[in-house]
């Protein structure tokens, strides 16, 4: 299966198709136009220009008043990616790094960058060979775009650095060597090109959008399942309470529940309590917001996929080539920091649905053992819960309010987007293991209600979950139970 870089709008869910079906890509005639077009438009203005030309002709960020001679450029380039690739810490996952050669490809296909055909073609070759570049998570300011990992995915371009092929790591000299290529001899701009953008907090946003999204859908049905084990009411559900607060999310997730929850003789059953917590009570008010949020978040990063971000930015049709600000991050690091807080409360209130849960309420026995006391139960598992809740608290804290001048205050206000998008990544990893943990206890209490049964939809997530892990009895090592079912989710 072939997708073919063009103009057409890419969404977030056709990335999410293409990496994990394992698509090959390929440019559009008209996309390969529009690059040889801007390539040789940039070399006609570089011939005849007297005037320098930022990141062209001259040095990069505060030493951008230094001209460069002609016959420097194409060095100027290799040196720009060496000097900048400064990454540390742990390595960023294979998914995301081939995330970011796609949205790199689609960027520079627009025609705005000016770089040369076959430049982008040994990228869309390293993303149809399963070759990973090794990119390290921290190193960028998210401001001249993502510097730092954007040079560590073009090292190897040129013959430096290190990929990952077939599994083992080796030097971009002996990728080209395997593959038989020769290194790109890179053209004036084309270093420039590929390290000014935002491809690293894309290609992490849109991970994060996609595995949100399936967490936002997985925790309607989660605490569905526990609103109906915890022995809830279903009245705080009914459309006319959110008809006259009419949020989009909130009116969804309302009547997702109303039809999760059709059938259930648990939930049909009278109630001796006349409230339920919060937790179980204000589900549509909270669910209901990291719908909205997800939905704002995801238009950007939409509009942010299918837009050149490099700089300067060159354009054949006017006649210019402009040193602007397109590489900054500050359009994605709010809403990216704005999900992060989303993802965080969505594990907030399901932690405290876990505690519910356990702490033998309703007729439920104390930590959903049949004899608590010489059996501990779930006790520990809550606690989990709240140790992962409580550090995504942490990773909540806004990035994007940060800013380090940096290049000799050149670049005085930066986004710190990218730290946004590693934060966001681990709050949704964590996120993924509450509810996980979440689902473990509905599952564990619901078999205590017997005879009674949910309804005929939870009841299948139900017998599909226990195919995989099964009613605790007495007291076993809990972590693999977690471990599945935090699997369970990702089927």
């Amino acid at each position: 299966m072939t997708h073919r870089i063009s103009a057409d709008h890419l969404t977030i869910e056709r990335i999410g198709e293409i990496i994990y079906n394992n698509y090959k890509i390929e440019l559009s005639d008209d996309a390969r136009k529009r690059i040889i077009r801007s390539r040789e438009y940039l070399d006609a203005r570089i011939a005849k220009e007297e005037n320098p030309i930022y990141g062209v002709t001259t040095g990069f960020g505060s030493l951008c008043s230094v001209s460069i001679s002609k016959d420097q450029l194409s060095q100027l380039q290799v040196n720009l990616i060496k000097s900048h690739a400064c990454g540390v810490g742990e390595r960023l996952p294979n998914d995301i790094i081939k995330m970011m050669i796609l949205l790199k490809v689609q960027s520079l296909s627009y025609g705005f960058s000016g770089c040369k055909l076959d430049t982008v073609e040994r990228l869309i070759d390293m993303f149809n060979n399963d070759i990973f570049p090794i990119i390290l998570e921290q190193g960028s300011l998210g401001a001249s775009g993502d510097l730092v990992p954007l040079a560590h995915m073009s090292l190897p371009l040129v013959g430096l650095g290190e990929v990952e092929m077939n599994g083992e790591i080796v030097s971009g000299e002996e990728m080209n060597r395997r593959m038989n290529w020769k290194p790109i001899e890179l053209a004036s701009k084309e270093g420039l090109a590929l390290l000014n953008g935002t491809q690293n907090m894309s290609a992490q946003a849109v991970w994060a959008v996609l595995n949100a999204q399936r967490l936002s859908e997985w925790a309607d049905v989660i605490a569905a399942m526990s609103l109906d084990a915890f022995d809830g009411r279903i009245e705080p559900f009914t459309h006319a309470v959110h008809a006259v607060r009419p949020h989009q999310g909130q009116i969804e997730t309302a009547a997702r529940f109303r039809q999760l929850l059709e059938g259930s003789e648990l939930i049909a059953r009278p109630k001796k309590h006349v409230q339920d917590p919060y937790s179980f009570r204000c589900v549509p008010q909270v669910h209901g917001t990291v719908k909205d949020t997800l939905r704002y978040v995801y238009s950007v990063i939409d509009t942010e996929i299918n837009s050149a971000t490099d700089n300067p930015t060159v354009c054949p049709d006017e006649d210019l080539i402009i040193s602007a600000g397109n590489f900054h991050g500050e359009p994605i690091a709010l809403p990216m920091d704005y999900l992060a807080i989303a993802m965080s409360e969505l594990a907030n209130i399901s932690e405290r649905r876990i505690y519910r849960l356990v702490s033998g309420l309703r007729e439920l026995p104390s930590f959903l053992v049949a004899k608590p006391g010489l059996n501990s139960g779930f006790m520990i598992a809550q606690y989990t819960a709240a140790s992962v809740v409580s550090l995504n608290k942490s990773y909540a804290v806004p990035s994007s309010i940060d800013s380090i001048p940096s290049c000799q205050d050149q670049e005085d206000l930066v986004s710190m987007g990218a730290n946004a998008a590693i934060k966001l990544r681990k709050v949704v990893e964590n996120t993924e293991r509450v509810l996980a943990i979440e689902l473990f206890n509905a599952a564990q209490a619901l078999d205590f209600r017997r005879p009674l049964v949910s309804s005929p939809e939870l009841m299948k997530v139900y017998e599909a979950y226990r195919k995989v892990v099964p009613f605790i009895d007495t007291d076993v090592i809990m972590y693999p139970h977690i471990e599945d079912s935090v699997k369970f989710l990702r089927k």
